[in-house]
């Protein structure tokens, strides 16, 4: 039985728009996931796992996303305004389109 901070969600899970506002989903395992038009804005992903996973047209405005891995996360058209990336993992992620509007990136530096 893992931690009650530690969540898993079946790989290639459905969640397409669904309310995750203000989410605690710290560390959650979020792999392959389609998060399509969900509302994950405020939400607390800190070290989780989105590998792989459809945040298309999700709204992630101030977002905690800090050492989250999204390698090869699909983020085309994502509002990632006000989130923090800091130390995100963003190799091969598709962000056409995103809004990084005051988003602080993995390197540390805001986003003008």
């Amino acid at each position: 039985m893992g931690r009650e901070d530690d969540y898993t969600i079946e790989p290639g899970a459905d969640l397409t728009e669904a309310n995750l506002r203000g989410a605690n989903l710290h560390k959650a395992n979020l792999h392959g996931a389609d998060l399509s038009g969900a509302d994950l804005s405020g939400a607390n992903l800190t070290n989780a796992i989105l590998r792989g996973a459809n945040l298309y047209g999700a709204d992630l405005t101030h977002a905690d996303l800090s050492g989250a891995n999204l390698r090869g996360a699909h983020l085309r058209g994502v509002d990632l305004s006000g989130a923090n990336l800091h130390g995100a993992l963003l190799q091969g992620t598709k962000m056409r389109g995103a809004n990084l509007t005051g988003a602080t990136m993995p390197d540390g530096s805001v986003h003008k």
